[in-house]
Formats: C-alpha cells, structure tokens, sequence
C-alpha cells in the first residue's frame, strides 16, 4: 500500500520552524491542544517532534517559570528527549505501525530529507482496521 493515501500534507497541518522561540511553539500546541508537533527548519528540512515533556523538561533544567522568559530560546535550544522518527515516502505500512506504537503521528520525508506532511495514528488504526474486516475469512 502506498502511504500517501494516508498522508495529511503539510499544507493541511501545523508545524514550527527550529528558529521559532519556545513560548510561540507552546502557544501554538496549547492553542491546537496538541501534545506533540513536527519541528522543521527553514529549508523545509525535518529536524525533530516536540512534545509537552520536552518543554517541561527545559524549564526545569533551566529555572524558567516565567513564560516571558521563553522567548529568549529558540526550539533549536530544546534536546530531543524522545525520537519521533520520520519514514521515508517510500516506507510500507509496517514501518508505520511499529513507528505508531510509540509516537501520535509519523513524520513523512521525501527524498531529500524534505517533510511533506504526516500519517496520523487514527489513521493508521482506521486502515488497519478496515484492511482486517475486509481479509476476514
């Protein structure tokens, strides 16, 4: 199967850039009531997924309990604690559902490393779920 029947482009979707200050990304996410959201840089390049622990983590690390002063890091300045790792265009829907166990969505690469959109776990679960009902027997 073809993976970009399941994919949402990223014009359809939000993401940040690297370069965005931390308090844009998290009001960002708050606003959408994401938990986790793909971080790009300004050549469209996949860099990482950021998620709320992430952000949690680098306040703490760093002392930081005023959300002004947030806006003197950029997300670059943020380490990648858990891995949402990308799949090529090309992966089959095994890689997607291994990657899936672990991650709300799958980060999609084209050839050049460039992020073109992301397959969501509901997704996944809902072909999933239909390619079984429709192989029953």
């Amino acid at each position: 199967m073809n993976i970009l029947k399941l994919l949402k482009p990223k014009a359809v979707i939000d993401y940040v850039y690297d370069d965005c200050t931390v308090r844009q990304a998290i009001e960002k996410m708050r606003h959408h009531g994401f938990t986790a959201i793909p971080v790009i840089d300004r050549r469209g390049e996949y860099v990482k997924t950021i998620a709320e622990g992430d952000f949690l983590y680098f306040m703490l690390d760093n002392n930081i309990f005023d959300v002004r002063d947030l806006e003197k890091y950029s997300i670059s300045d943020i380490p990648r604690r858990v891995r949402g790792n990308p799949v090529s265009v090309t992966a089959t829907i095994d890689e997607l559902v291994l990657l899936a166990t672990n991650q709300n969505f799958v980060p999609v690469i084209d050839d050049r490393q460039v992020f073109i959109g992301i397959v969501t776990r509901s997704d996944i679960l809902q072909y999933c779920h239909t390619f079984i009902r429709e192989n029953k027997d």
